[in-house]
């Protein structure tokens, strides 16, 4: 997801290159993980069914349908329709399971809910833009509302005390709102909606945008007041909305037609960048600590072993 996110923002300010790679990096974690949830699936169904009822195995349907955006941007129309059928399908089987197991004081991951909507939202709509079927449209509009009204319900499950202590992941509340935006603004660039109908979708995709600030103005401050400095793998959980909330913003400055949101969510990408370099070069540095003392990879799972989708 992080990848994928930030591959999206490299190709919208023109760095194709990069974006390329980054492109390249998140098929094949995507790849290795989706052969890993299919081989647990077929051979410890007890373990993927427990696995399944928690909100980070929606990072299956979010990854799938953010890796199938940035496909659809470079023109591979056909790869993004076939995983956006495979997110989804697997998004009411997992949506449900996940749903069925909330409980109150949630970290972060409760908003994945919503992220993994939202992401539906978005390819759907990329590949109606990219003249896939006018259907793709509306049924975007239908996954973008229902995803705005799980933000809420997430919301009131979330427990506000990980803002402070949270690991990483309670990055993903301003994400949800990031995402929610970015979908709102592909569906305001549709030629589908018109007159009352693009005005409400153009403000409801301002004002989430706006919120999605917020909700990054809060969580960096809660970051600096409350440093974390040790590494935890739901870091990945923090790159991901830093770079939701700077291609929502990019995308939402050419849906809307305001020019001046494009140096924000440039700003905004070259943070994630940063961010993911960051994490990249700690996760690898951790491991690397964890193979020399043991000779196996003996940093303990809680760290290293978590859902790796995310990425």
């Amino acid at each position: 997801m992080a990848t994928g996110i930030v591959s999206v923002g490299l190709h919208l300010i023109g760095h194709e290159t990069l974006s390329r790679i980054a492109l390249a990096l998140a098929s094949a974690v995507w790849l290795l993980l989706a052969v890993r949830f299919t081989v647990r699936f077929l051979r410890d169904r007890p373990r993927w069914e427990a696995e399944a009822d928690t909100p980070p195995a929606l990072t299956a349907v979010a990854a799938t349908a953010v890796l199938g955006t940035r496909l659809s941007l470079l023109g591979w129309q056909p790869a993004a329709a076939v995983l956006l059928a495979l997110a989804a399908a697997l998004w009411p089987v997992l949506l449900y399971a996940v749903v069925r197991h909330w409980r109150r004081r949630m970290p972060g991951g409760v908003f994945l809910v919503c992220v993994a909507t939202q992401a539906l939202a978005v390819l759907a709509a990329n590949l109606a833009l990219a003249g896939r079927g006018d259907w793709l449209g509306r049924a975007a509009l239908v996954l973008f509302c229902l995803g705005v009204l799980l933000y809420p319900a997430a919301l009131v499950r979330f427990d506000v005390r990980q803002v402070w202590k949270g690991a990483g992941d309670q990055w993903i509340a301003g994400g949800a709102l990031g995402i929610s935006a970015l979908a709102g603004s592909k569906l305001t660039a549709s030629p589908l909606w018109s007159g009352t109908a693009h005005h409400v979708l153009r403000t409801a995709t301002l004002v989430l945008l706006g919120l999605a600030f917020a909700a990054y103005a809060i969580l960096l401050t809660a970051e600096v007041v409350r440093p974390r400095p040790h590494y935890d793998v739901r870091r990945w959980a923090t790159v991901f909305p830093l770079g939701m909330t700077a291609v929502a913003a990019l995308s939402t400055g050419v849906a809307a037609r305001i020019g001046a949101l494009r140096t924000p969510g440039e700003v905004l990408l070259w943070v994630a960048v940063a961010a993911w370099v960051v994490t990249v070069g700690v996760f690898v540095a951790v491991r690397g600590v964890g193979v020399g003392a043991t000779g196996r990879g003996g940093v303990s799972r809680s760290r290293v072993r978590t859902p790796t989708s995310r990425r």
